[in-house]
């Protein structure tokens, strides 16, 4: 039931920044739930993930963006697409730094980006657990040195430090609105996505560099099982663009894929509440991610963006 607009606020706020500097741990963290992968990976994240969080009088739309850095195929430019649609879209941007590294030149590619953006631009300075507290105000400074934030604020996504106090922040910025979502839902994706997301996840932890920026995964089926009405039945294939990828992902003796499937189907349990039974298959698709015919087919769609 959607509240009466007297002094209910809400919006939309879109994480940006370089890889691997905690977006979707952050959105994780705010939400209360596994919703975006995470992995040490650069790029983890693809498409845009949208958490939800609501209290008695707001509702913050969070947008998780792919890291930004300059596009090397066609798969980057539709990921550099995501993050820059979102820019004019939203109530507050919150331009996401890592404490334990200094300004580099990705950083100053996303900065770049927003110069002449009308949006607040919060400089969150997140992994403080791994800072000391004396080297945060130089860790700020040399951020302030490149764009002028309307806000700063160093958290610990992982840990938590902070967090309710960025979540303060925003609130302030937020106008007057509706409740866009219902109150108990976390994200608008739908549950074939994440679990699509959760199985490339396990791949991405357990293969070898030169594999995780090939791997696709696409959902085959997701139904109750035709014997046991309380397991459901979810079939998938992770796709590569190598005959060689293909050998790695599977492993000796299937080893490999046999423990992406067990550790995927752990979260994917949490997510339905429900048994799962999984079945993964590998196909090679050569050079998905330079083929717009591909990226459509598995999920990556610029007319959605």
């Amino acid at each position: 039931m959607q509240p009466e607009n007297n002094g209910f606020k809400s919006g939309f706020i879109s994480i940006i920044g370089r890889p691997n500097v905690g977006k979707s741990t952050f959105l994780n963290r705010v939400v209360g739930q596994k919703i975006a992968i995470m992995s040490d990976k650069p790029q983890t994240t693809r498409n845009k993930v949208q958490g939800v969080v609501t209290t008695n009088d707001s509702q913050m739309v969070f947008i998780d963006t792919p890291g930004i850095n300059e596009p090397r195929h066609k798969l980057g430019d539709f990921m550099l697409k995501v993050a820059k649609n979102t820019f004019r879209e939203v109530d507050v941007l919150l331009f996401v730094a890592s404490g334990i590294d200094r300004v580099g030149k990705e950083d100053r590619y996303v900065l770049e980006m927003l110069k002449g953006i009308d949006v607040p631009v919060f400089l969150v300075i997140n992994k403080i657990d791994q800072v000391h507290p004396d080297n945060l105000p130089k860790i700020i400074e040399s951020y302030r040195n490149e764009f002028d934030f309307a806000e700063a604020i160093p958290i610990s996504a992982l840990e938590g430090n902070n967090v309710e106090t960025l979540l303060a922040k925003i609130n302030e910025r937020l106008p007057e609105g509706p409740q866009y979502y219902p109150a108990d839902q976390i994200t608008d994706h739908p549950e074939r996505f994440i679990i699509s997301e959760l199985i490339r996840e396990k791949a991405l932890h357990l293969t070898r560099e030169e594999i995780p920026h090939s791997i696709a995964v696409v959902i085959e089926k997701i139904a109750p099982d035709s014997e046991n009405k309380d397991m459901i039945r979810i079939q998938a294939t992770i796709m590569v663009e190598r005959d060689s990828q293909k050998g790695i992902v599977i492993g000796k003796k299937g080893v490999l894929l046999k423990q992406i499937g067990t550790r995927a189907r752990q979260d994917i349990e949490n997510l339905l509440g429900s048994k799962v039974y999984l079945e993964l298959w590998v196909k090679v698709q050569k050079d998905w991610r330079n083929k717009a015919m591909h990226l459509r087919d598995f999920g990556f769609r610029e007319d959605e963006y």
